[in-house]
């Protein structure tokens, strides 16, 4: 288990944000990647900043098998063996449960959650077969703390640690690892493309991901570094590690001390 040294890679959502600094990051370690985003021109710009590295761009919409099963088609063809896969490529909705679009919800659950799971399925049997790998899962610290008006991003996060969860189990013994990232707030470009926020909302969320202690290559090389370790659970922020052990000791509590902060904040950004 674990990311070995110069990986054969694959990034989804690579074409900006975390999925770019992961690029960057795997390049330093001698990695081949398959650099891939739903927008070619995003990925071919990450991958112009790998000069050093092999890159492969591919164009890939996650919320889709089809696509998905030919990257990893692709990535064979390209790089061999396969082994590390960053399930990135995430979206954002907000609003209050009720008044959200099917149409939101479908798009959401199509990236954020069916397209980790394409992303496992597509890879696992050789890594399986092959008896090495590993493949880290993007999840967010929202899929723990369940803020109020953001059901949607919160219900496909959490369902992303639940299956990172049930696979380090299933993958026990096989040789093959899994990880799952849930950082809080840090710079990334996932607010340019949500949906639902309110005005006032989507300010304070960009303040809060400016006033990060972190960088999204900060995100990066902590998360490839736990992967290389094994680790299944990755809180790069303190507040996160924080709030994960309240919430397992005192859940109900911990939920209300986030509806409380989500109040006030929304109250001093209004």
């Amino acid at each position: 288990m674990g990311i070995p040294d110069r990986p054969s890679s694959v990034v989804t959502g690579a074409g900006s944000g975390l999925g770019r600094a992961l690029c960057v990051q795997l390049a330093k370690r001698g990695a081949r990647i398959v650099v891939s985003d739903v927008n070619e021109a995003a990925a071919r710009e990450t991958a112009a900043l790998l000069p050093n590295a092999e890159t492969h761009v591919f164009a890939c919409d996650v919320s889709k098998r089809d696509e998905v099963d030919a990257m990893a088609r692709f990535a064979a063809e390209r790089l061999g063996d396969v082994d590390f896969v960053a399930n990135n490529a995430g979206v954002a909705v907000s609003g209050d449960v009720g008044t959200i679009p099917d149409a939101d919800w479908q798009w959401i659950v199509g990236v954020n959650l069916w397209g980790v799971i394409y992303g496992c399925e597509a890879f696992l049997p050789a890594m399986k077969r092959r008896g090495h790998g590993h493949i880290l899962n993007v999840a967010s610290l929202a899929g723990i703390a369940n803020a109020a008006r953001m059901g949607p991003y919160n219900v496909t996060k959490a369902g992303v640690i639940a299956l990172s969860e049930t696979m380090h189990g299933e993958l026990r013994g096989s040789g093959v690892g899994v990880s799952v990232l849930c950082p809080s707030f840090f710079p990334t470009n996932i607010i340019k493309s949500a949906k639902g926020g309110a005005p006032g909302e989507t300010a304070f969320a960009q303040k809060l991901m400016q006033r990060s202690p972190h960088s999204a290559e900060d995100i990066a090389r902590i998360a490839l570094d736990a992967c290389k370790k094994g680790d299944l659970h990755i809180l790069p922020h303190v507040e996160g590690r924080w709030f994960w052990r309240m919430r397992r000791l005192l859940p109900q509590r911990s939920l209300e001390l986030a509806i409380s902060l989500q109040r006030r904040a929304s109250k001093r950004s209004a």
